[in-house]
């Protein structure tokens, strides 16, 4: 029976996935996607690629999610690349690391739809590059040790594109 590989990071209530929360919960769905789509861009997708530089459905969706924002585009048009990029991601499944990384990029792109999908990045992405780093057969305590290393990259990209007194923060629900 083939090895059982962790999809994301499962722990919503550790420290350093709740300290994400704190600033995320001030911040607008524009701020909140440009910060997750830009971190995606620059560290995720070259794990993807890296795996599979053929195929292009993540960095589509990166762009389609960028286009959105820049209002060169509607909703329903970067959803066609969006939901490609999560399809790329559920075949990944030989590759863990690139998998994570996929999905990811796809709950970051998502984040244009709905402000929420943002803790995708932490909750998938860190844990991609921790398989990327150390490999998918590290132990569970080395992984976990990067992950929240680069939680901390993450919260501290976000806190650098923040708007203090964000006039109109994102209305999050969290069902977790």
């Amino acid at each position: 029976m083939p090895k059982k590989y962790r999809k994301m990071l499962t722990d919503w209530d550790a420290p350093y996935i709740q300290s994400i929360v704190v600033v995320v919960e001030t911040q607008s769905k524009e701020t909140l996607a440009n910060w997750c789509i830009d971190y995606a861009q620059a560290k995720l997708l070259p794990i993807y690629e890296a795996a599979y530089p053929e195929d292009s459905r993540p960095r589509n969706a990166i762009a389609a999610a960028k286009e959105w924002l820049a209002g060169k585009i509607k909703l329903p048009q970067a959803k066609v690349d969006i939901v490609q990029c999560h399809a790329a991601a559920r075949e990944a499944e030989e590759n863990p690391s690139a998998q994570a990384a996929a999905r990811a990029i796809g709950q970051c792109a998502s984040t244009i739809h709905s402000a929420g999908h943002c803790m995708g990045l932490p909750l998938y992405g860190a844990l991609a590059v921790a398989y990327d780093t150390a490999g998918v057969d590290a132990d569970w305590q080395t992984l976990e040790k990067i992950a929240i290393e680069e939680c901390g990259r993450m919260e501290a990209a976000l806190r650098s594109v923040a708007v203090e007194d964000e006039a109109k923060p994102a209305k999050l629900t969290w069902k977790c």
